[in-house]
């Protein structure tokens, strides 16, 4: 590693298991350095062993001319991958004659990787506590955004330009995207969902790059969140009262806030017998299999700049297929936004998210260039719910809890302090209470007796371990079935 013994930090250690490779996790922070190190060692694989995989590895590219065939085959990487096997099973017991059943299929599926796969990517990439991994350029080291320790420098590099360019053409061509000299940006996904952003040299001056942004395996659901202290009880059962009430509700914050894993724990709520469309670029929302949910993704134009279906085209459309709610990625343009303030005033729920820092900067974004909503309109929507991101700890947290008023203001109902940790009572809430009186014929005591009702709920799930998407989808059909006792 470099250094003596004092001159380290240890932060944190631990074991992860990619394909039976066993690999140790170091994170340290050495004296001198600005960021921590985070460091992956392959535990069970001697440096003689994998000098012969990577022997094993260029004889195989010389016999099946891995290169050509890999981005001319239409069947995409995972065909190739089952093909391959064989060739590869025979080139290893060549030279492991006696490797059992486990080794060998160990031995298999790390020469893939570092051929047809990530490489070492793939290492990072089933570290459950890795966010993001980044790569920008050959000469630097990727960088990875731990949920403990946020942004460290990795020990993993990627050797060459070409391989760096390699990987992102690969990536593109599973998912029908293309990333050329001509059109060097690219927004793409894994296979297994993760967001995928890909640049290449000279419009990223100091190499090509590539920005993973990893699809939680396990969805953040209400319960997680109120766990972890993400939202407190009371705006939980806040925000539960609007969607069961069919309000529209916008969720704001800023890059990395987790406005989308909110959109996702709000969309919980909603009830079973009522049809959602959700509109996205890259598919993120993941619901309970018991909602009536139908998820459409835009796709960008081929190069000769057809074939393209963009956020408004699938918004449109959405109007079309008799949705109760329309779910939106994120809100970025005036035409996306007329349309969903009309579907409001139509009578259809809108929940989305927008780049905003807090309940007051949202409605100035809405109102402002580009999007340039009226303000008339803006009391079709019901409430705003800001996230936020310490930078400093990490810790994501409900900001505020604001009602739109009558004349498109936002009234601030509930506002965290930072002091204390704490989401306090800012203002009294008198629009929604207003719209559940004309529409729900409930009282200001009607109101208040549910959201206690509510709270119950919500402790009990957390108290019971109900975290799972199938698990709150069938509490939810209890619930609106009248069927839901808790103690």
């Amino acid at each position: 590693m470099g250094g003596s013994t004092s001159d380290i930090q240890w932060l944190d250690s631990y074991k992860l298991n990619v394909n039976n490779t066993l690999v140790d996790v170091n994170i340290f922070f050495k004296e001198g350095d600005s960021v921590p190190t985070y460091q992956v060692n392959i535990t069970n694989m001697s440096k003689t062993t994998k000098i012969i995989l990577e022997k094993i590895r260029e004889e195989f590219i010389s016999r099946v001319g891995v290169g050509v065939v890999e981005l001319s085959d239409q069947g995409g990487v995972e065909r190739i991958k089952d093909e391959f096997r064989r060739e590869i099973t025979f080139l290893l017991r060549q030279y492991f004659p006696n490797a059992d059943e486990k080794t060998e299929e160990m031995l298999i599926n790390y020469v893939i990787e570092q051929n047809l796969g990530l490489g070492n990517i793939e290492i990072l990439l089933k570290d459950r506590d890795v966010e993001e991994i980044v790569i920008n350029s050959s000469t630097d080291p990727v960088w990875v955004y731990h949920k403990k320790y946020a942004w460290m420098r990795s020990n993993v590099i990627i050797p060459t330009e070409g391989r760096i360019r390699h990987f992102s053409t690969m990536i593109g061509r599973d998912v029908g995207k293309e990333i050329t000299s001509l059109s060097p940006l690219m927004d793409a996904h894994l296979l297994t969902g993760d967001r995928v952003n890909a640049t290449l040299m000279p419009i990223s001056t100091h190499g090509n790059t590539i920005t993973i942004r990893k699809f939680s395996r396990t969805p953040w659901t209400i319960t997680t969140m109120l766990k972890n202290k993400t939202i407190d009880y009371y705006s939980a059962s806040l925000v539960w009262l609007c969607v069961q009430n069919e309000l529209s509700v916008l969720i704001a914050g800023g890059t990395g806030s987790g406005k989308t894993s909110m959109l996702n724990v709000l969309a919980g709520f909603m009830p079973p017998n009522q049809r959602l469309i959700s509109i996205e670029d890259t598919r993120e929302l993941q619901l309970p299999p018991q909602l009536h949910w139908v998820p459409m993704e835009t796709r960008l134009p081929n190069p000769e700049g057809k074939g393209g279906v963009s956020m408004l085209d699938l918004v449109v459309n959405s109007l079309r297929m008799r949705p109760d709610r329309i779910l939106m990625g994120e809100i970025r343009r005036e035409k996306e936004a007329e349309v969903l303030f009309e579907a409001m005033h139509t009578g259809h729920s809108v929940y989305g998210t927008l780049h905003a820092n807090n309940a007051e900067e949202t409605i100035m974004r809405l109102t402002n260039p580009p999007i340039n909503i009226p303000k008339l309109v803006l009391p079709a929507l019901g409430a705003v719910l800001v996230q936020n991101r310490n930078r400093r700890t990490n810790a994501r947290r409900t900001l505020q809890f604001a009602e739109i008023t009558k004349r498109g203001d936002c009234n601030v109902v509930l506002q965290y302090d930072i002091s204390r940790d704490k989401m306090v009572m800012a203002n009294r809430m008198a629009t929604i209470n207003s719209t559940l009186h004309l529409y729900a014929g409930m009282s200001d005591e009607d109101i208040d007796n549910d959201l206690i009702k509510k709270q119950k709920i919500l402790r009990w799930m957390v108290e019971h371990d109900i975290s799972s998407l199938d698990k709150i989808g069938m509490l939810m059909t209890k619930y609106y079935r009248g069927k839901l006792n808790v103690k």
